[in-house]
């Protein structure tokens, strides 16, 4: 290491460092961030904006239409490179930055790494108040930037150059660690952006990370081994953590070795194929009755890579009270959740380090589980199948399943299309399913599919990225088919159109209240309903667009957009009534009016407290 340095700015120092950090997957080399994602202000644009267009060539910066779905787009290429690889998101001071909040959160949430690099107000003051800035006139200091403390997990303001010599290893330090993986956020005060300082030459140096992988406890791997040795209905839930391990293979192995069925939770889909005779299901809410048959006779549980959501634990009814978990995870948090027994570590090495010997369940147990899996087939293959009856999303789940190539990516969220996706789709291949409940957040289908999509062409090129969006999301944010087109990152998007918030007025029924201000048709203030025609808005936006009128159709349609070389929309209507899928689910804890003047909304009330008593007391 020499005493050399280099005179930059702060903007240029920081880009020029994130064009020096590399990553080591699959044996192939490659920058650890792919580029960034960018919608300019007075905020970022003269000084960040000149730095990074020196670097235009080797970290691509992406022109976004609205800065929540950057950030949506950020969160979706971290989670297709299984937290590898992450872009960064630049907006503007102000409301560009705060557009992002919804999108941090929605990384802490899942755990994923992205990176903001947002406009601040001027350190010195001097010009304060500025264009778009909040006063706080008993702390000068706190702004709209501070809001992202409480959705980051590393947060930090640059006020003097220097300081990104720790900030950025730190955050970088943070987004790749398995335990504390989330997004990472630095203000950037628009004065600080263009001051000076003489870096040292080696700051900037090539480096290789590599993710970490803790090597668990030995003492609670011998306390996990004798709970399962000693299991009579053992279970293995299989979270996303499995898939961010590259733990799948051996999830698989230690399954067949010791014949313990294995149920999946929302983000972990597609850790087993659909046909893998120990694949019992989707667990939970949103689940199967064969996965959840298991889970509420199961003696022991291993959850592995599950941060043991409500919508995956039934609010934590699902489990018979008295059933041991043993909590596999890098993050301790999750491990010790519910007096777990925990494994802090990887999922890879922990599961190597679990060695059971001989055992392997009972006969009578594993069949059980399997008589279960072929009547939940059975289910499913019905639900989805279309003739005299009304279009619903199952229908389309299935034409779709039917027709895609097994590497195809289907990208799903919020509303009712997750509970349908995650109950009816088969998986046809490992890792291909991309299903955000974690903050279960309306707008991330699109600008999702558009980052899964940019992330697909760089390590699966050969196969589509699937979208299925209802109609209220679609209306929520829509501006990413435009983003598609516009960079050559084809999508197949399928609207499906309810008629508006369906789902929540299912919701709404179900507890005995009166469909009130989610459908359109029941929106009291809408004195003039027109229903969206969603083609002619996404051919407006340069995309190939349909509507079809059942789902016999949109099989042909679907063929058609297979077939062409951009974005496709497919647009069909479904029945916001009739075609939910019924079966497969658990108790969720929503509050309920435990009094009203509607006998509907007290019986029902009466009728969901019915299930409470299933409830572990978190024990």
């Amino acid at each position: 290491m020499t005493d050399a340095t280099i005179r930059l700015t702060t903007a240029q120092a920081i880009i020029r460092y994130l064009d020096h950090q590399y990553i080591v997957i699959e044996g192939e080399e490659m920058r650890l961030c792919g580029g960034g994602f960018g919608i300019f202000g007075h905020g970022n644009v003269t000084c960040l904006g000149e730095a990074l267009y020196a670097h235009r060539d080797t970290l691509p910066l992406y022109r976004g239409q609205n800065e929540q779905g950057m950030g949506f787009a950020a969160a979706a290429y971290a989670k297709q490179w299984l937290r590898q690889r992450f872009m960064f998101c630049t907006a503007s001071a102000g409301p560009g930055t705060a557009n992002l909040l919804t999108s941090a959160a929605l990384a802490h949430a899942n755990r994923l790494p992205v990176l903001m690099l947002c406009g601040d107000t001027f350190l010195t003051r001097l010009p304060d108040p500025v264009l778009q800035q909040l006063e706080h006139f008993g702390n000068p200091t706190f702004g709209v930037n501070d809001a992202f403390k409480a959705v980051s997990r590393y947060w930090d303001r640059i006020t003097h150059p220097a300081q990104i010599m720790q900030s950025l290893p730190a955050a970088l330090s943070t987004m790749l660690d398995p335990a504390d993986c989330g997004p990472a956020f630095i203000g950037l005060p628009q004065d600080v952006q263009g001051w000076t300082y003489d870096y040292p030459e080696a700051f900037f140096e090539k480096r290789v990370h590599h993710i970490r992988r803790v090597a668990p406890d030995e003492d609670e791997v011998a306390a996990a081994v004798a709970l399962l040795k000693g299991a009579e209905r053992p279970m293995i839930i299989a979270g996303g953590g499995v898939q961010y391990s590259g733990a799948v293979a051996e999830l698989t192995a230690f399954a067949e070795a010791h014949q313990i069925p294995v149920v999946e939770t929302i983000a972990g889909r597609a850790n087993m194929l659909a046909d893998h005779p120990l694949n019992c299901g989707p667990i939970g809410v949103t689940g199967s009755d064969s996965a959840n048959a298991l889970a509420e006779k199961a003696d022991v549980i291993l959850a592995v890579g599950t941060r043991l959501q409500d919508f995956t634990t039934g609010s934590w009814t699902a489990f018979a009270k008295d059933a041991r978990i043993v909590g596999l995870n890098a993050a301790r948090h999750d491990a010790i959740k519910h007096m777990s027994a925990p494994v802090v570590g990887d999922a890879r090495r922990s599961l190597a380090a679990m060695d059971l010997g001989g055992y392997t369940a009972p006969a009578d147990w594993t069949d059980f589980a399997k008589t279960e899996r072929r009547k939940w087939d059975e289910y499913v293959a019905e639900n989805v199948a279309h003739g005299n009856r009304p279009n619903s999303y199952a229908q389309a789940i299935g034409v779709v399943n039917a027709l895609c190539d097994p590497r195809d990516r289907v990208v799903a969220a919020a509303g009712g299309l997750p509970a349908e996706v995650t109950a009816n789709w088969r998986t046809l291949d490992i890792g291909t399913v991309d299903v955000e409940f974690g903050f279960s957040c309306m707008g991330y289908e699109i600008a999702g599919g558009w980052g899964a999509r940019i992330a697909q062409a760089e390590r699966d090129p050969g196969n589509d990225t699937i979208v299925f969006t209802g109609d209220g999301s679609y209306l929520l944010m829509n501006s990413d088919v435009y983003s598609s087109v516009l960079t050559d990152k084809k999508l197949i998007i399928l609207v499906l159109d309810n008629g508006g918030f369906a789902v929540i007025n299912k919701l709404q029924n179900n507890t005995g209240n009166e469909s009130f201000n989610n459908l359109i048709a029941d929106t009291p203030t809408a004195t003039a309903p027109f229903a969206v025609d969603f083609e002619a808005h996404a051919t407006a936006m340069g995309a190939t667009a349909e509507t079809v009128a059942n789902p016999a159709e949109l099989g042909e349609a679907f063929k058609r957009a297979k077939a062409s070389d951009k974005t496709f929309v497919i647009c069909m209507k479904v029945d916001a009534y009739d075609g939910w899928t019924t079966e497969g689910h658990a108790w969720w804890e929503v509050g309920t009016p435990h009094i009203s003047d509607s006998s509907r909304v007290t019986a029902a009330h009466k009728d969901w407290e019915s299930s409470r008593h299933k409830q572990r007391k978190g024990l």
